[in-house]
């Protein structure tokens, strides 16, 4: 992602998309994804779902800028599953989106061609279901003022259109604030001219 990229496109729910050649079935899954932590529980629900099925391959992309993927053949020959399902949210630009194909062999040996194919067709057709959405990169930041530089504080949050995520008012306040990628240095600017007002960068999502 370059300095002045500041947006990305990912998926704003599941979708299927269904394959069949030669007898066999492919059926693919995609989903929202933001963190392989999910990735356990959706493939066991998947197993759940399609007990006989003979493979469950995946591939999912993560972060932003879009820097980390991992791929799953689940058994089929290597390259023929895992990479096509990848290689499709690459043509299509896809982040933070996992898809699982679930293969019911129909008896009849497809032959790599065939099977990159089919696992590159079944993921078409799921993300061509999906409704594709461009989401912003923005970075969290964690504010803390005064309860009596409130009225400034939010005077900012407001001019800046800021996320607000979280929020604790004592005699100390704190706020985290979403910012987005290309307004952090206006925002961060403005913060400074805030006497007494601290804050720190968390993360960004």
């Amino acid at each position: 992602m370059s300095l002045f990229d500041d947006t990305y496109r990912t998926i704003t729910g599941p979708s299927e998309g269904l394959f069949r050649d030669k007898g066999s079935k492919f059926m693919a899954y995609a989903y929202p994804f933001k963190s392989e932590n999910q990735l356990k529980e959706i493939i066991a629900d998947l197993k759940t779902l399609h007990p006989k099925a003979r493979h469950h391959c995946w591939a999912y992309r993560l972060t932003p800028d879009r820097a980390v993927f991992r791929l799953n053949d689940d058994g089929e020959p290597s390259g023929t599953a895992g990479r096509p399902i990848l290689n499709m949210l690459l043509s299509k630009d896809l982040t933070n989106v996992l898809v699982v194909v679930v293969r019911y062999f129909g008896g009849t040996l497809l032959g790599v061609p065939g099977l990159i194919n089919a696992y590159k067709s079944a993921t078409q057709l799921a993300l061509e279901e999906a409704e594709i959405v461009e989401e912003t990169v923005n970075d969290v930041y964690e504010i803390s003022f005064d309860y009596l530089q409130m009225n400034e504080v939010m005077r900012l949050v407001k001019e800046e259109n800021l996320g607000i995520l979280n929020q604790n008012f004592d005699n100390r306040c704190l706020m985290e604030v979403e910012v987005r990628k290309m307004q952090v240095n206006q925002f961060v600017s403005k913060l400074d001219k805030l006497v007494g007002v601290q804050y720190s960068y968390l993360t960004t999502r």
